[in-house]
């Protein structure tokens, strides 16, 4: 089974994130209020299937019952969708990256908060080469991967590091269905792709796995993200969400039975078997406890990489025409600081409910 994309058709997803705003805006629901009942988004993805679990094991229902208010776990199959259903302000929360939390919401103008960062990839997304063994032998090849994408930040920053640019290759956009039977071909030398693509390229005999994002911890990280004014409104829900995910949380990473039920479901979900999404787990930096989440909200590691992942989201075109520079959306974090236009912030990473859990108060 492919796994449903993180894929960024970036001038359809911005057109679509413009036009949700404007519908936002023209809407009587864009005035959030207190409510009872949410829906959240989710796409298949290894630190995204848990909220699977979460619903069918009846652990949303028991958080959501505690507070006297409704959550519906939704999967959408196309990730990009679920990102523009929620900028269009059809659900109330989303799974996805944090570049994609700025590029799209709230580059768009909804105000958005960071309510769980869940992991970050630590060597689930890749360069592989059957040619070349190291970087600074790709100059002047062509490399095939998801333009505009989370690879196509990895292989900047690689390419970076190499002392190379992005003008040193030519990239050919690729869709992530078809970069496993591209790299099968003969004229397709170098591909950047996740997991579990990732592995299975990098299986291949005679391929080089040249760097991996474990080169840049912290940078590509998977959150779950709840609309603003709709969680100022109803913190029950971010009190839910957020209880629901660690006691999950605290399973899935234990060597019990519970735990090795869980992976085993997680596995068959994702359209694979307990191993695969062991280790597809692997590759991720998880925060298994809220207390390993909170010490990385406030680092130095997580506050420089966002400000990476904007210049590189303006240098790309990603936070829309009618940004003059990086600084136009603003990015706030748990401590005080900002990045970019603090009269403009629309992404905010909030440690308010994690802390409630560290402190065992939800």
């Amino acid at each position: 089974m492919r796994h449903p994309s993180r894929t960024r058709t970036r001038t359809r997803a911005l057109l679509c994130g413009l036009l949700a705003a404007v519908l936002v805006a023209l809407s009587p629901a864009a005035v959030s209020a207190e409510k009872k009942s949410f829906r959240i988004a989710w796409s298949i993805y290894a630190g995204w299937v848990p909220w699977h679990y979460i619903k069918e094991s009846g652990l949303m229902k028991k958080w959501a019952d505690k507070y006297g208010i409704e959550v519906e776990i939704v999967q959408i199959n196309d990730y990009i969708e679920s990102i523009n259903q929620y900028t269009a302000g059809e659900f109330d929360g989303v799974t996805l990256t944090s570049m994609d939390a700025l590029s799209i919401p709230a580059a768009s103008g909804v105000d958005t908060t960071a309510l769980l960062i869940g992991d970050y990839s630590n060597g689930n997304d890749g360069i592989v080469s059957k040619t070349a063994t190291s970087i600074e032998q790709l100059k002047g090849t062509h490399i095939h991967m998801v333009e505009l994408s989370v690879s196509h930040y990895l292989l900047a920053r690689a390419l970076d590091d190499a002392g190379l640019r992005e003008r040193d290759v030519t990239i050919v956009n690729t869709s992530d269905a078809d970069i496993v039977s591209a790299f099968q071909t003969r004229d397709v030398t170098t591909v950047v792709t996740w997991n579990p693509l990732l592995d299975e390229v990098a299986s291949r005999p005679g391929s080089h796995r040249l760097v991996d994002s474990s080169s840049i911890p912290g940078h590509i990280k998977d959150l779950t993200v709840v609309n603003t004014d709709t969680l100022r409104d109803n913190p029950a829900l971010g009190k839910a969400l957020a209880g629901a995910w660690y006691e999950m949380m605290a399973d899935l990473g234990a060597d019990t039975e519970t735990g090795i039920e869980m992976r085993e479901f997680l596995g068959t979900v994702s359209g694979t078997d307990r191993a695969g999404y062991e280790a597809q787990l692997a590759g991720m930096h998880m925060f298994w406890k809220p207390t390993d989440a909170l010490a990385f909200y406030t680092s130095e590691q997580a506050f420089g990489a966002m400000d990476s992942v904007r210049h590189f989201s303006f240098d790309h075109g990603l936070l829309g025409e009618g940004a003059s520079d990086a600084d136009f959306v603003g990015i706030s974090f748990p401590d005080g600081k900002v990045l970019g236009d603090n009269g403009n912030i629309k992404l905010r990473f909030d440690t308010t409910y994690t802390q409630m859990a560290a402190d065992g108060t939800l």
